[in-house]
């Protein structure tokens, strides 16, 4: 199993030493990517932006969107944001795309919330159309750069349901999941519904599996790990907020060990943790669990 790393940009305190030092400390550790999510009505520092820098800061770890809430967004712009990634990183790109579950951020960028389901499976076919070097339209110029993966960067699906399964079945490389608590069962329960909706589909191979979980490490774990989810799910109402915040387990090194070792144990392609703190010394916390895995 393959381990990434998110950047910490949902947490307060980002700052350009963030990024400088996650950048870095993730190429330099034992990960195998580096992710990044996008929120429009949050604090957060914008994606595309970030990863851009994540791409220069690096030489080896793949860069991993997590995700392209698409149907938000003019799909030309992203063929292009992403074909530019690419060449950034010297080919490092995987895209992980899907619709979101925040209309705010949708109303804020003047996009419509409804039919983002057959939105997200016309931009992907049209994102893959463009990167072959197709017209936007008739008599326009391609839209480059020409992505360094021939063909465009590989796409994970961010889908979870059964009917976002079995659409994702059409046209992706793998299924990028998240559970808050790193609930080993639900993330196995989550892989079988994506390889049945890949056997359905006719697919001959399964779908690549990724999940990721909140953890924290450290003095005071367990309340900045309940602080911090309950700030990010805010945007569903008080009471929700503070009920969820209760799921999310992982606020030990023991607790990460396991969890990863169980997750591992469910068949699963790629584990992409998100820090809960922009904190360096929790990058090196995390180093240092992930070293011990297997002694007690």
């Amino acid at each position: 199993m393959q381990i990434g790393m998110t950047l910490p940009s949902m947490a307060g305190g980002y700052d350009r030493e963030t990024t400088l030092r996650w950048c870095r400390g993730v190429d330099d550790g034992p990960f195998d990517s580096l992710a990044c999510g996008e929120r429009i009505t949050y604090g957060n520092q914008e994606m595309r932006v970030l990863l851009g820098a994540a791409a220069a800061l690096t030489q080896r770890v793949r860069i991993v969107p997590t995700l392209y809430v698409l149907p938000m967004h003019p799909v030309a712009l992203v063929a292009k944001e992403v074909a530019t990634l690419d060449v950034l990183s010297g080919g490092r790109v995987t895209l992980t795309v899907g619709v979101g579950g925040r209309e705010h951020d949708y109303r804020a960028l003047g996009a419509s919330f409804e039919g983002r389901f057959r939105r997200l499976d016309e931009q992907v076919a049209e994102l893959r159309r463009l990167w072959s070097g197709a017209a936007a339209f008739e008599g326009a110029d391609p839209i480059g750069p020409a992505p360094v993966q021939r063909g465009g960067p590989p796409i994970w699906a961010g889908a979870m349901g059964p009917k976002s399964l079995r659409r994702a079945a059409r046209w992706a490389d793998g299924v990028a999941g998240f559970s808050m608590g790193g609930d080993p069962e639900q993330v196995g329960r989550a892989f079988d519904a994506a390889d049945a909706a890949w056997q359905e589909a006719g697919r001959s191979e399964r779908p690549r599996r990724i999940t990721s979980f909140w953890y924290a490490l450290g003095e005071g774990a367990r309340g900045r790990l309940r602080a911090y989810a309950q700030d990010y799910l805010r945007i569903f109402g008080e009471a929700a907020a503070r009920a969820l915040a209760e799921t999310p387990r992982v606020d030990s090194a023991d607790a990460l060990r396991d969890t990863v070792d169980e997750i591992e144990g469910r068949g699963c392609d790629e584990l992409i943790l998100v820090p809960t703190t922009a904190d360096p010394a929790e990058l090196d916390r995390t180093i240092e669990a992930l070293a011990r895995r297997g002694v007690r």
